[in-house]
């Protein structure tokens, strides 16, 4: 079959909504890298200066350059796969070009790589392509109502068993009631957005519809890429059609008719279940004529997570989040009124519209609202997706539905909101429930319900310290107080540099923590400096022999 043409890639693309994307990902499926000339090709049609697009091409992760390539295995080095032996893997397979890649969204099933663009894992020494994402494990408390119940239907993913599961009857009833009445019912839900920043998305979406200007827009934030999160792709591989039902009627709330969906490159598999989908989800008139969904796959940068560097990325310009105000609701994708939600969030919506905003309500827990998928991993002998009430008990997930750790282990930490959370000890464990004031109340937060658990095995300082040099990889350099920062904490918990006196050592960082949250940009500098901080409070001792083992040396 003959290659297509520089000229057939750009006639494809160039005139589509946001095009530098799909433009890039198709010269890079063709050439297995992006050649100059076609960078040449892509500047010149979109008119974008060629170093600009160079410096845009060259952030993210996934595009080789010429001379390059994507043959050769990439392997998570996340904070779970880490603990299972990643780096040794990547050590042992240098010989065929293996490199290391940030946590892959797949916590539940260490450990992933890439090669080329397929998933694969290990099996013994070996290579083998990666099972299909596990579904959100069974309600193993005995809850009688969930949300996502209707994911375990036959055939959920297809049009004709979705509508058989009851698919589909949120958005009927949707276009039954005026666009007031819809956000009302969204409003009495309570429904939060489950991506991390927990706005209400009543309030979201009547700021879109309230906004000056027609053209607005839809955009699902499916860049899931935090360390320790993995229930987007799992809702996605299994539930398409309830995230684009979700989507379609935060188009008749919002008034909008242009959709995105921005997909987090490292799930190659969720990309061929979300394009058939929205193909079915066209022919039924689920979406189609007065609103168009597309589809935007990503390259690799955690801070595209961020929702205005989201937006930049699918603008084709340089992914750096946004100075605000102006916010997306009213200066969003191309200046146009927009709502960013996360997948979980937008799956959630049609449930609520078919079953009413009382149902929802009434599923938390202490007077909590709805449900939230946790995505559970690292010492546990049941790692996976699980649905709990807000509000759920952290240690009776840990211990009764998911199995406890491993015999002869205890406790000693879990991260929050993936790693942006930074720790909490047993003791908070012990105590916490699944909901925002209670876990803000002890100096973390729950965010996108990302939870990794350490056994008394592990060296915490050292996990620390990885976590903060994935922050410090992952910043996007456009501020420096994250930029410098998070590298200054990094070489700090390895104690490669800085104070020998553990006083000072402790005052600097505390100076550097105080200096990302005050003046960071985006959520990354500001969330970074947890990791430390909750390191230093919870285990000192721990701190303290790091010292000794320095002095010694």
């Amino acid at each position: 079959m003959a290659l297509a043409t520089d000229d057939q890639i750009l006639a494809r693309y160039r005139d589509a909504e946001a095009p530098l994307l799909p433009l890039l990902h198709a010269f890079h499926e063709r050439d297995h890298c992006l050649t100059s000339s076609a960078l040449r090709a892509v500047a010149t049609a979109l008119r974008i200066p060629l170093a600009d697009l160079w410096g845009t091409v060259s952030f993210y992760h996934h595009f080789a350059r010429e001379g390059e390539t994507r043959s050769a295995p990439r392997i998570c080095t996340g904070p779970i796969c880490s603990l299972r032996g990643a780096h040794e893997r990547v050590a042992a397979m240098a010989g065929e070009g293996a490199t290391a890649m940030p946590c892959s969204g797949r916590c539940d099933q260490p450990i992933p790589a890439l090669v080329g663009d397929r998933s694969m894992t290990f099996a013994g020494s070996r290579l083998v392509p990666a099972p299909r994402s596990p579904l959100p494990a069974p309600n193993p408390g005995g809850l009688e109502e969930c949300v996502f119940a209707g994911i375990r239907a036959p055939d959920r993913g297809t049009m004709a068993g979705y509508l058989a599961s009851g698919g589909g009857r949120g958005l009927e009833r949707a276009r039954g009631l005026e666009p007031a009445a819809l956000l009302d019912e969204l409003e009495a839900a309570g429904l939060a957005g489950r991506g991390g920043a927990g706005f209400p998305t009543a309030r979201k979406w009547r700021a879109v519809r309230e906004a000056a200007g027609e053209a607005k827009v839809v955009v699902c934030n499916a860049d899931e890429g935090e360390p320790g999160c993995f229930k987007d792709r799992a809702l996605m591989d299994h539930d398409p059609l309830a995230l684009i039902e979700g989507m379609a009627i935060a188009a008749l709330a919002t008034g909008a008719t242009l959709g995105f969906i921005y997909l987090r490159y490292e799930y190659p598999e969720t990309l061929d279940v979300l394009d058939r989908a929205l193909t079915e989800a066209r022919a039924a008139g689920m979406i189609g004529g007065a609103f168009e969904i597309h589809l935007r796959r990503g390259a690799g940068a955690y801070i595209c997570g961020e929702e205005t560097s989201l937006l930049n990325s699918l603008e084709g310009k340089h992914p750096f989040p946004r100075n605000r105000p102006p916010f997306p609701v009213t200066h969003g994708y191309r200046d146009r009124p927009t709502a960013v939600n996360n997948v979980e969030t937008l799956c959630s919506v049609a449930p609520i519209l078919a079953r009413g905003a009382a149902w929802y309500r009434g599923l938390g827990l202490g007077g909590q609202a709805g449900t939230k998928v946790i995505s559970l991993s690292g010492d546990v002998l049941r790692p996976g997706n699980y649905e709990v009430p807000l509000g759920f008990p952290l240690a009776r997930l840990i211990h009764d539905w998911a199995g406890g750790l491993p015999a002869g282990r205890t406790l000693q930490a879990v991260t929050m909101a993936g790693l942006s959370g930074g720790f909490l000890g047993a003791e908070d464990v012990a105590e916490v429930t699944l909901d925002e004031p209670s876990i803000r109340a002890r100096g973390s937060f729950l965010g996108a319900g990302g939870i990794m658990v350490f056994d008394s095995s592990r060296d915490m300082v050292a996990v620390a310290r990885e976590a903060m040099a994935f922050f410090a990889h992952e910043s996007c350099g456009k501020c420096f107080p994250c930029r410098i920062g998070s590298q200054r904490l990094t070489e700090r918990l390895g104690f490669e540099s800085g104070p020998t006196d553990q006083v000072e050592w402790r005052r600097e960082i505390d100076e550097i923590a105080r200096t990302m949250k005050a003046t960071s940009a985006c959520g990354l500098g500001i969330a970074a400096p947890l990791v430390a901080e909750s390191l230093i409070r919870l285990f000192p001792g721990a701190v303290t022999e790091k010292f000794q083992e320095r002095e010694a040396r």
